[in-house]
């Protein structure tokens, strides 16, 4: 495998207002993952995997270590990263189609230029009917296509999704989801995906990462070797839906899983 984005010995402590009591939400965290690939992050409440995202994007600052990407390190100031949050954080002043034009609106690319590309995603997604729409009178998937669109306008380095469809109702879920592998095989962005649905992790993803309990690390990896289109119902996505949330249980009890356990891929017996 050819590393892209490389992290290593990644920490972020928060120092409690009293000096005394720092919380240490990660600690010595390392993963790496090639171009083009799909990763998931699953982990319990709290553990951080926000932290994670947001780390990488630049919105916090980690404690120490390192992040690289293409062999060098992150540098935000030059690298499109693109992001879509929990919430689909859509500007409600503006239409659908001008929401999409904020992701060019600091690359200095001309207004004409943004229209005309913003309109390209526009029609892509299938939001042509629905361009001049304000972010209240469009459905719950409606909009996370606008953000999706949004960020992938910019033609990102790395595309870093954190919880996007977990407001969704399932049957909407699962259509965003079929909708999201379709505009990923198309494009072969790397996509760094957080949930903490296991479901959807094993129906999304080519490895998913298992964050331990905080302070947390990597505790296992997962690969996913399923053909797509996937079976949610299968034989081998159960058994792999098993097998993580067993992990899950086991660190959040303390049980300690041999390393080897995580090493072998699953799915393709």
């Amino acid at each position: 495998m050819d590393t892209y984005l490389k992290i290593e010995g990644l920490a972020k402590r928060f120092d409690a207002k009293d000096q005394e009591h720092p919380v240490t939400v990660l600690d010595g965290l390392d993963f790496s993952c090639a171009k083009g690939s799909f990763i998931t992050i699953v982990g319990a409440n709290g553990c951080g995997k926000s932290t994670l995202l947001r780390i990488i994007a630049g919105l916090e600052e980690q404690s120490r270590g390192t992040i690289s990407l293409a062999g060098k390190p992150l540098d935000r100031r030059t690298t499109r990263l693109g992001m879509v949050f929990q919430e689909h954080a859509l500007y409600p002043w503006r239409t659908a189609l001008e929401n999409i034009e904020t992701g060019l609106e600091f690359t200095g690319m001309s207004a004409a230029k943004r229209r005309e590309a913003a309109m390209e995603y526009i029609q892509a997604f299938d939001l042509e009917k629905f361009a001049s729409a304000y972010p209240d009178e469009l459905s719950g998937g409606m909009r996370q296509r606008v953000a999706i669109a949004r960020a992938l306008v910019v033609n990102p380095d790395l595309v870093l999704m954190d919880e996007p469809f977990s407001s969704l109702d399932s049957q909407t879920r699962n259509k965003m989801q079929r909708f999201l592998l379709d505009v990923w095989s198309s494009r072969g962005d790397t996509v760094v995906f957080v949930t903490h649905s296991v479901d959807e992790a094993v129906y999304l993803s080519d490895e998913i990462l298992v964050m331990s309990p905080p302070p947390a690390r990597i505790a296992d990896v997962v690969r996913v070797d399923l053909p797509r289109p996937r079976d949610r119902t299968s034989l081998k996505a159960n058994a792999i839906r098993k097998q993580i949330l067993d992990m899950l249980e086991n660190r959040a009890n303390g049980v300690t899983v041999p390393e080897t356990a995580s090493e072998a891929p699953v799915g393709s017996q």
